[in-house]
């Protein structure tokens, strides 16, 4: 059984909620900091915020997100903590997924005892070290370790993590370091800036390196010790101390530095890649005209390399794009995917995703703002840079006004100066995307198309309403789906209309309805009582409203 349960005003404090929260439930988080500690112990708990919540136990004497066994999933969550870690995970499974982590002392996220933590977009911006883990393994993809006093990152103790698409840039001592035996793989990551080696291995340790660019770091790029067994697959080392790769005799290391040397040239064109991505593009529902558009896209990508192995001339392209339409039609999910097919098909080195909004763009005064947009840029390097309701930026009046033009004027300089280096996509509704590209004069024509999502229709919506329930482990019973159309059919398709939010926010309902329907039945439910939203669910969700 699945609660919704919601903080402030439902609960004094997030505790208060956890504490009478079943196993199974999903916790929303209203938007605000919460200024305490966090501490799960064999929970199966979903935690989700709703707006910017940021869980802040820097004045407090533990983590501000401590889980020792069961199953947690947080999303959208920023954790703060003082002298401790910011988030700890012991002999449990725990996934973050956007989520910002800052310790004053300590790292970012330590995970232990036979943890597993499955981590995308998840930035750590300020502690001692990043990511450690410590005998314990999962996957950290598409995120970010900037600006860390010691290590980036840690992996001991027979450790077996995969970091995939991950940046690791300006830490005090080494980017990442592998000791004790372990085993992590390291693909296509980007570690950059570090006070002493990029990538360090020690202690009879046995990492596989691939795709991963190492440069500008004050010690050597990968540094392979006494008795460890490593392979470095087509990796770049550049820009930093000598030698730039160290082996030491009694190591067993393949080395191969086949990568590009830079950022603009394509790397290796991986056709199974591009055909498993474009499958999955096919298989997201409605989107006809979309499909259509991104997959001549690739069509124009793969003549022209094919003219350029012929010895013919081919033309400046731009991989920037223009998303309009409705919210929750799907544009976040295609850019993920373009840009991954960018990655798979040569023309970018990494798929990594950045998404961005006007916030973190824009400053609070004068020059502040092409700071931050310059910085948000690099980030994005070799990826996509995906700001969403980029009209916000053309905001009309007043000093804010100014510093969104100053962001705008930033960003199409840099998309000009490195087209070849980053997909830049901008999204938004139809009509202010319009007013956006008016506000600057060259911004239209840094971008090679514009991309219509429509609304679905309820037919659309009725799939997409099935998909969600079923991979959340919910059926639908009989007279449902022709229920759920009928409710479709007759949404409003006006501004505030969200398309597939409509239909994870009234499911949403449908659970809380099946809840209280399962309550009252005087008995223990079945399975299958469990699993099936009935047409009744339906009509308690939209009456008192999902």
């Amino acid at each position: 059984m699945v609660s919704t349960l919601a903080v402030p005003g439902s609960y004094p404090t997030v505790r208060d909620a956890l504490e009478v929260a079943p196993d199974g439930a999903i916790v929303t988080l209203a938007a605000g900091t919460y200024r305490e500690r966090l501490e799960l112990d064999r929970r199966d708990l979903t935690l989700r915020a709703l707006g910017e919540v940021i869980v802040d136990a820097s004045e407090l004497d533990g983590p501000a997100l401590a889980v020792t066994g069961g199953r947690v999933d947080v999303e959208g969550v920023s954790f703060t903590s003082g002298d401790y870690p910011a988030v700890v995970v012991t002999d449990g499974r725990l996934t973050l997924r956007k989520c910002e982590l800052q310790a004053g002392f300590g790292a970012g996220l330590q995970a232990a005892d036979g943890a597993t933590v499955e981590a995308s977009e998840v930035r750590v911006l300020r502690a001692q070290y990043g990511f450690v883990f410590s005998d314990a393994g999962g996957t950290v993809e598409s995120s970010e370790v900037r600006g860390i006093s010691d290590d980036g990152v840690i992996v001991r103790l027979g450790a077996d993590p995969v970091l995939r698409g991950t940046t690791v840039a300006e830490c005090g001592y080494r980017g990442i370091y592998v000791y004790q035996s372990s085993r992590p793989v390291i693909e296509r990551c980007d570690v950059s800036g570090a006070g002493d080696a990029g990538i360090v291995v020690a202690h009879g340790s046995a990492p596989r390196i691939v795709e991963t660019w190492v440069h500008e770091t004050i010690g050597p790029g990968i540094v392979v010790g006494p008795g460890c067994t490593a392979t470095i697959e087509r990796c770049r080392v550049e820009q930093t101390g000598e030698p730039s790769v160290h082996i030491d005799p009694t190591a067993t290391a393949t080395v191969d530095l086949t990568g590009s040397g830079g950022l603009s040239k394509a790397g290796a064109h991986d056709d199974a890649d591009v055909e498993r991505l474009l499958s999955e593009l096919d298989s997201m529902i409605g989107l006809a005209g979309v499909k259509g558009e991104v997959r001549a896209l690739i069509d124009e990508i793969q003549v022209n390399e094919w003219r350029r192995s012929a010895g013919l001339s081919v033309g400046a392209v731009s991989h920037h794009l223009i998303f309009t339409g409705a919210p929750g039609t799907g544009k976040t999910t295609v850019a993920r995917i373009y840009g991954q097919l960018l990655k798979a098909l040569g023309v970018l080195p990494n798929g990594q995703f950045r998404e961005v909004s006007r916030r973190d763009l824009v400053g609070q005064y004068i020059g502040h703002t092409a700071e931050k947009a310059t910085s948000v840029f690099e980030e994005a390097m070799g990826g996509v840079l995906f700001i969403d309701e980029a009209y916000t930026l053309a905001r009309a009046g007043g000093t804010a006004a100014d510093f969104g033009q100053e962001a705008i004027d930033t960003l199409v300089k840099l998309m000009e100066d490195h087209r070849d280096q980053v997909a830049v996509i901008v999204a938004g509704y139809t009509r202010e995307m319009s007013d956006f590209l008016d506000a600057n004069s060259g911004l239209a024509s840094r971008f090679a198309k514009t991309l219509e999502f429509e609304n679905y229709g309820a037919d659309e919506l009725v799939m997409i309403a099935d998909r969600i329930a079923r991979n959340d482990d919910y059926i639908f019973a009989a007279g449902l789906p022709t229920a759920l159309h009928a409710y479709f059919s007759g949404l409003e398709r006006d501004r505030n209309f969200g398309n597939a939010r409509e239909a994870r926010k009234l499911l949403e309902g449908m659970r809380k309805a099946q809840s209280g329907r399962l309550r009252a039945m005087g008995r223990m439910p079945s399975r299958d009582d469990l699993r099936t939203l009935m047409v009744d669910d339906l009509r308690t969700a939209t009456r008192t409203g999902p």
